[in-house]
């Protein structure tokens, strides 16, 4: 079976094509379209897995481009999207593009070729902040930032092709992954690349958030069993450990294992907005459970340690002397 996986170039997708092609799947990569033809993460994997892998290089954004890598295939996986939170505040006409648009790209094409599984990638930050905890998938949603916004109108586009064309959709919702090639602009990769650059004082936002962290393998083996269900098809579905941390307890953590000395300062820039400041997520599991039986494999602390060691053998790929937006 080929499947299709848009934002494969990414941190998540250059994972979820390593474990397709382990698991015996024939993969199309839809990679963001450069001049310098650069393939992002999938540059980094081993031969034995691009060999078998099939690049298509566009944009989400192109109906025409989408249209024509999803001839063929009998799935696609969803990932294209612009994920930055702060971003999306001062260019928030971009996420419509990409998220909404590319998402309806996909879609549509979708039902015009029959495609046999479509799974829409959305985000924890649909849910907003936690108005009770584990947060199910019956939670309302609240757009607390422009990104999150566009994820909502997404997931329900998709809703609405499964409801209306009977498109054999399924929106996949992860809470927040780490892991080796996730870039700066994440919690994780930040601070553990500032301690390793030796810096003394670690900058951060906000330290009383607290989040549910999936460790980045867990996540593309959640996609997978999602996939391999027959029973998930027209669902939405969590992939949480059902665990949480605040921002500053992973920060102390992070601070112990590299480097005891450091300590954590406030960088106003880092702030959201009060009123967007998603202040608790802690996901409930139990439905991806009921219906695949998948489980996380990592602990927090297996997960730290994978990443750690990483960022180590790649800062040169890290700007740990600016704000990585």
């Amino acid at each position: 079976m080929k499947i299709l996986v848009t934002g494969a170039d990414g941190f998540i997708g250059s994972h979820l094509v390593e474990q397709l092609v382990k698991k015996g799947y024939e993969v199309k990569a839809f990679v963001f379209y450069n001049s310098f033809n650069t393939w992002g993460w999938l540059d980094t994997l081993p031969e034995d897995i691009m060999e078998h892998v099939e690049i298509f290089q566009g944009d989400v954004r192109d109906p025409n481009g989408i249209r024509v890598a999803m001839r063929n295939v009998a799935a696609v996986f969803h990932l294209a999207a612009l994920i930055a939170i702060p971003f999306s505040y001062h260019s928030p006409d971009t996420y419509v593009d990409t998220n909404i648009k590319g998402t309806l790209n996909v879609l549509q094409a979708a039902r015009e070729l029959g495609t046999q599984r479509v799974l829409i990638t959305s985000t924890s930050e649909v849910y907003g902040t936690a108005q009770y905890v584990p947060i199910d998938e019956k939670h309302p949603f609240q757009g607390q930032s422009p990104y999150s916004a566009t994820k909502i109108g997404a997931d329900r586009l998709a809703e609405s092709f499964y409801r209306s064309f009977d498109l054999p959709v399924t929106i996949v919702r992860p809470f927040n992954t780490y892991g080796p090639r996730q870039s700066a602009r994440a919690v994780i990769p930040t601070v553990i690349t500032q301690l390793l650059a030796g810096k003394t004082e670690i900058k951060l936002g906000a330290l009383t958030p607290t989040r549910d962290f999936n460790y980045v393998k867990d996540t593309a083996n959640g996609f997978i069993s999602i996939f391999e269900s027959d029973q998930t098809i027209g669902e939405e579905i969590n992939i949480a450990t059902q665990k949480e941390i605040s921002i500053g307890e992973l920060a102390e953590e992070l601070i112990r294992q590299i480097n005891p000395n450091a300590c954590i300062i406030c960088d106003e820039q880092r702030l959201r907005p009060e009123k967007s400041e998603v202040n608790r997520l802690l996901g409930c599991n139990a439905k991806i459970r009921k219906l695949t039986g998948w489980q996380p494999l990592y602990t927090l602390e297996q997960g730290l340690e994978e990443t750690i060691g990483f960022l180590r053998n790649n800062m040169a790929k890290y700007k740990t002397d600016i704000y990585n937006v």
